[in-house]
């Protein structure tokens, strides 16, 4: 193979260098992002304790940063990562292919949840700074999918920038996070934008990132629901139970329990 082409190969090790990029600027965005994924870890570990081969999906994954390492903490799970990004699933499919398949699918999107072929209910259900975009009433619709698609006793696991009710208290949330990431050097990091432009001049991502183009902006936003509104749509998604588990400055594990 020419050194031409072989620039233009995405690797796996390629991926991983990129993905572990894209894992510092994400810092700059979800307050202590690493000890959120560890407990979201903990909380799905704890709920599939007893099965011999869990079904976990991870909405909104992007390159497969959590699903990666619920793979390495449940090396027995199958798991389904589920994001529309061509480039990011690109990443993934390189880096974290072996261990985790991917989906390219609109969550929320009819028959969204028939595309996955999942063949069976869900044991757990995670998301991490993904399901913000969603305006509330398709959020209460996924809920209530989600709910359907797992066992008794299944969970949902979400961990996101999660508001207080109380403005001034919302605001104090707000202090105790970006303090955390003075302390932690996290602005030191690439940011988005830098992170983005750095990836169009790369010649192994041109395709993907054609794919990107051609598809055009996919969905942004923030619905801005505060912790307390998402609790109450959980519950009337007809889960049982719905509260925190973690919380630190506005960044907060959700967590919902289908009952048997």
């Amino acid at each position: 193979m020419s050194r031409g082409l072989m620039s233009r190969r995405l690797t796996a090790e390629r991926a991983g260098e990129w993905i572990r990029r894209w894992d510092l600027q994400q810092q700059r965005y979800a307050c202590d992002r690493e000890a959120r994924f560890t407990v979201i870890a903990d909380v799905v570990e704890t709920a599939v304790a007893g099965v011999s081969r869990p079904l976990v999906a991870d909405l909104g994954c992007g390159p497969g940063s959590l699903a990666a390492r619920l793979a390495g903490r449940l090396p027995h799970a199958e798991l389904v990562g589920v994001d529309t990004d061509p480039l990011l699933l690109a990443l993934g499919r390189a880096h974290h292919g072996t261990h985790v398949r991917f989906a390219d699918v609109t969550i929320g999107a009819p028959g969204w949840l028939a595309r996955l072929d999942l063949g069976r209910p869900m044991d757990a259900v995670v998301s991490a700074t993904a399901l913000h975009y969603l305006p509330e009433p398709a959020l209460l619709s996924v809920y209530e999918q989600v709910r359907e698609s797992l066992r008794p006793g299944g969970v949902l696991v979400n961990g996101d920038h999660l508001f207080q009710e109380h403005p001034a208290v919302a605001a104090l949330a707000e202090v105790v996070g970006r303090r955390h990431a003075e302390r932690h050097g996290a602005d030191a990091h690439e940011d988005w934008r830098g992170w983005w432009e750095a990836a169009e001049s790369a010649p192994e991502l041109a395709g993907p990132l054609a794919e990107r183009a051609r598809r055009g902006p996919g969905a942004g936003g923030d619905n801005g629901l505060t912790l307390q509104r998402h609790v109450e749509l959980l519950r009337k998604a007809g889960f049982d139970a719905a509260g925190p588990v973690w919380q630190y400055g506005p960044s907060c594990v959700l967590v919902a329990v289908r009952g048997g």
